[in-house]
């Protein structure tokens, strides 16, 4: 589909190996089909034909349904990454559900050209993207996402969490990357139609949450240094459980980094843009092979400062007070962290927005990170210059049990929800609309 049309192709892919490869579909539209496959034909009696057919361009905002790509890729021997696929939610083991890709049903897309207005979010079958080898978001990382869940409530409705905040926060975000923001009611829209569209997926109430994942990337083609001249604002999402091993509320132990940093002041650290995160991944993957769940990254100008974990915000609790790292631009600000600072100051806890230095944390009562993946989840030790700070005897703390009953519970509808916190998702809601 191009721009949300469907368009004639034929169903061979062309190769540069020979005339024709049969699969599922051609990445080509059907006039430039036959324009490849004669300068192909010719090729086979004069080579140079063969380095002229792959000068000729092909739309590159096409995407191939789930088998059809499957099968361009095994035509032209290109492994991909396994993921676990569902034919259907009936085939997923709610039991056995952790974090990770299960492809769900349908995903939603809503296109914009840089000077232009976003489109409707429109439902597509789960699948594929085809880019330009020049898009943007590929060569510069224009591109940011979200993190966000709905929920089965006790009464059966289903409901997403605060979706305004992550609306907020992606329009921030798309403005520190210079991309068009997207509307909140389009935002929303697309949400609330990606969870009806895949409703099936949703776990059973207590047994997980639908994970969703909107995008937005610069997928028009440009060489020299500058915004996209075009955009796509994806939604996709896939159930999920626990997202550490050793299921939810399993205490995890941290490691501080001194060396490297995830952020720095006056960059991009308070953005969820997608060059934030692999840079993380040198230090996590060593600090995982030592046996630490995660690591505690430190303030790039004093480096004795606890910013944040990889994925998530932290707290250190002392008596009645929980301290925070201060949002400056380096540190992402969390809905889920937003959302636990406002139950606790409910529950009569001070809590203090500000510098957290490691020593700090080191002598804290309790610790506990936050997240939209995470949820809430208690710090079992914090080691520090080999030096280990176990917490609670490695158990929940009470603090952290405390948020982590309450927030749950309002997700889950057994709580009364602050205002807007839950957004009930009609069913049937992307057929209505």
């Amino acid at each position: 589909a191009v721009r949300g049309r469907r368009r004639r192709s034929c169903r061979c892919v062309p190769s540069s190996r020979t005339p024709h490869v049969m699969s599922a579909i051609c990445a080509a539209p059907a006039a430039t089909c036959a324009s490849l496959h004669a300068i192909r034909a010719s090729s086979q009696k004069d080579g140079a034909s063969a380095a002229a057919a792959r000068r000729v361009a092909t739309p590159l905002r096409a995407r191939p349904n789930v088998a059809s790509s499957r099968g361009a890729r095994l035509a032209a021997n290109v492994s991909t990454p396994a993921k676990k696929s569902a034919a259907s939610a009936a085939d997923i083991d709610w039991d056995a559900l952790g974090f990770g890709l299960t492809e769900t049903a349908f995903m939603c897309r809503a296109t914009c050209d840089v000077d232009g207005e976003w489109t409707t979010g429109q439902l597509e079958p789960y699948g594929d993207l085809s880019l330009s080898p020049a898009a943007a978001v590929l060569n510069y990382g224009q591109g940011i996402f979200e993190g966000m869940k709905a929920y089965r409530t006790v009464d059966g409705a289903v409901a997403v969490f605060r979706p305004d905040q992550n609306a907020k926060r992606f329009a921030e975000g798309a403005g520190r990357m210079s991309m068009p923001p997207v509307p909140e009611d389009v935002f929303v829209d697309a949400v609330k139609k990606t969870i009806s569209a895949n409703r099936d997926f949703i776990p059973p109430e207590g047994k997980g949450s639908l994970y969703l994942r909107p995008l937005l990337i610069g997928t028009g083609p440009i060489l020299g240094l500058g915004p996209a001249p075009s955009y796509d604002f994806l939604v996709y999402c896939s159930p999920v459980a626990s997202y550490f091993k050793g299921g939810q509320l399993t205490p995890i132990d941290l490691v501080v980094e001194e060396t490297y940093h995830r952020a720095a002041p006056g960059g991009t650290g308070s953005t969820k843009c997608v060059g934030n995160y692999s840079p993380v991944l040198k230090v996590q993957l060593k600090a995982k092979k030592e046996g630490f769940s995660d690591v505690i990254y430190l303030d790039a100008v004093n480096n004795k400062y606890i910013e944040e974990v990889s994925s998530c915000n932290f707290f250190a609790v002392k008596g009645k007070t929980i301290a925070t790292p201060a949002l400056g631009g380096s540190i992402l600000p969390g809905i889920t962290r937003k959302s636990v600072i406002e139950l606790a100051k409910k529950k009569g806890y001070v809590v203090e927005e500000r510098n957290v230095s490691v020593e700090e944390v080191l002598d804290a009562d309790e610790c506990f990170c936050t997240g939209t993946a995470v949820v809430v989840v208690p710090v079992g030790s914090v080691t520090h210059r080999g030096e280990k700070k176990v917490f609670k005897g490695g158990k929940v703390g009470e603090v952290g049990q405390s948020l982590y009953d309450e927030l749950t519970g309002i997700q889950a509808g057994k709580l009364e929800a602050p205002e807007g916190w839950l957004v009930n998702v009609p069913e049937g809601f992307h057929d209505a609309k």
